[in-house]
C-alpha cells in the first residue's frame, strides 16, 4: 500500500526521529510505500489556537526576568538551521521518502488530496497529547475526510494517564476515532482513555524502535563510522537540573564510572547562540545511539532513553519526571517487569543499580510483544 505516516515534527528529539525511522522502515520490509509526511505548524506560534501556551510562555519570561535571568526566544530560521544541522542530516538522509515542509492544516489537507495516499497511520509519539499537537484533530485525520482510505493508529500516545482534551476536542477526536480501522496505543492507560473518552477499542503495542534489533541501530552506527566515547556512564537528561547533576557525579563515584552525556554544551538561548554557535548545536543521532552501546550504565529521564538501554541490554535506572508524564514510563518498564527502574531520590538510585537485570527475560518479552505487535500491523 501507498502509505502517509503522520507523526510529531522532527526536529530535535532523538527517540522522535528514530521511532520515524524505525516505523518506515518497518513498513517497508513489510511490502508497503511508505512517505513520511513533515508536518510542523510554525503558523502555531502566530495563531489563537495556540494563545493558551503563548500565554503560558510569556508569563514564565516575564518570572524569569524579575528574577534576574534572561529572556527565552526561540530561534530564528537561520539558528535553527545551525542548530538543527546533525539532526536534519539524519532525517534527511534516513527518512526517505519524506514531504516538503508542510506548516499549516490547508497544506496538509491539499499535500494529501494531491498525493491519493491508500492509507494513513498516525504514530507513535505523543501524537494524541492535546499540548504537543495543537489542533488535536489533524492527528485523528480530519484532513481525510472525502477519502475513501484506511485510517489507523500505531502506538499513539497520550503521554499521559489523564485526559487533557477539552470538551470540544473530545466529542470532534471521538467522531473521528470512530472512522479508524485500527487503534493501537503504546501505553496501557491508553486503552482506557480511547474507550471511556473516544468510545473506541484500542490494544497496546511496542514503539516502533522496539520493533527493530541492536544490529539495526548498530549498522547506522557502523554507517556513520562514529567513534567509541571515553566515557562509561551515560547520562541522557530532558530536563536537566543542578540536583540532577549532583547526583550522577555521587553516582559515578560511587560506581567508579566516568559519566558523558549526547547533548549540547549549551541549552540555546539568544546569549549562548552569540558567544559559541556550536555550543547549541545538537550532536549527530547515530552518536546519540553509540552512548547506549559504549555505555556500562544509563541514567536518564527520557522515555526513549529508557527504551533503547533495554533494547541495547544495558542497566539502567529511569529518573522520575513528573512534568513529562509518568504512565510512558510505568507501562513500558511493565512489560519487562522492571518498574522498580523508575527512581525519585538518590537512594532508590543507588540501591536500584545494585539489582541485576534477566536480560533473558526481557529479551523474551520483546519477542512476545513484537509478535502482538507486527500482527496488528499484517492486518491493516
Amino acid at each position: 500500500m501507498n502509505l502517509a505516516i503522520l507523526t510529531q515534527p522532527l526536529q530535535n528529539n532523538y527517540g522522535g526521529i528514530l521511532q520515524a525511522w524505525a516505523l518506515q522502515n518497518v513498513l517497508k520490509q513489510m511490502g508497503h510505500a511508505p512517505t513520511m509526511i513533515q508536518f510542523c505548524r510554525i503558523e502555531n506560534y502566530h495563531s489563537f489556537e495556540m494563545s493558551p501556551l503563548c500565554f503560558k510562555r510569556f508569563i514564565k519570561n516575564c518570572v524569569k526576568v524579575v528574577l534576574g535571568r534572561q529572556w527565552y526566544s526561540l530561534p530564528n530560521q537561520e539558528q535553527t538551521s545551525h542548530i538543527r544541522q546533525n539532526t536534519e542530516y539524519f532525517v534527511d538522509k534516513y527518512i526517505t521518502p519524506i514531504s516538503h515542509l508542510i506548516v499549516s492544516p490547508s497544506q496538509l489537507k491539499a499535500y494529501c488530496n494531491s498525493e491519493k495516499f491508500d492509507a494513513y497511520i498516525v504514530g507513535s509519539d505523543q501524537v494524541w497529547r492535546p499540548m504537543y499537537s495543537p489542533k488535536i484533530t489533524n492527528f485523528f485525520l480530519d484532513f481525510t475526510a472525502n477519502q475513501e482510505v484506511k485510517r489507523i493508529a500505531y502506538a499513539a500516545s497520550f503521554g499521559t494517564d489523564q485526559w487533557e482534551f477539552t470538551a470540544t476536542e473530545t466529542k470532534k477526536c471521538a467522531k473521528l476515532a470512530q472512522k479508524f480501522n485500527g487503534i493501537s496505543v503504546r501505553e496501557d492507560s491508553g486503552i482506557k482513555l480511547c474507550k471511556e473518552h473516544l468510545g473506541v477499542d484500542a490494544i497496546q503495542v511496542l514503539d516502533p524502535t522496539l520493533l527493530l534489533d541492536k544490529e539495526d541501530y548498530i549498522q547506522l552506527i557502523d554507517k556513520e563510522n562514529e567513534p567509541q566515547h571515553t566515557g562509561n556512564l551515560f547520562y541522557y537528561l530532558l530536563d536537566n537540573t543542578p540536583k540532577k547533576q549532583e547526583t550522577i557525579k555521587t553516582f559515578a563515584k560511587e560506581k567508579g564510572l566516568v559519566p558523558f552525556t549526547t547533548m549540547p554544551p549549551k541549552r540555546f538561548t539568544q546569549e549562548n547562540f552569540k558567544t559559541n554557535a556550536d555550543d547549541c548545536v545538537f550532536p549527530r543521532v547515530t552518536e546519540w545511539l553509540r552512548s547506549f552501546m559504549d555505555a556500562e550504565f544509563i541514567l536518564t529521564d527520557s522515555f526513549h532513553g529508557c527504551v533503547f538501554s533495554i533494547i541495547f541490554n544495558k542497566p539502567f535506572v529511569a529518573l522520575g519526571n513528573e512534568s513529562r508524564g509518568q504512565a510512558r514510563f510505568l507501562s513500558l518498564l511493565k512489560i519487562f517487569n522492571l518498574e522498580d527502574r523508575l527512581c525519585f531520590s538518590e537512594e532508590e538510585i543507588l540501591k536500584t543499580s545494585s539489582k541485576t537485570i534477566d536480560w533473558i527475560k526481557v529479551n523474551n518479552k520483546i519477542l512476545e510483544w513484537k509478535e502482538l505487535s507486527f500482527d496488528f500491523l499484517k492486518n491493516l
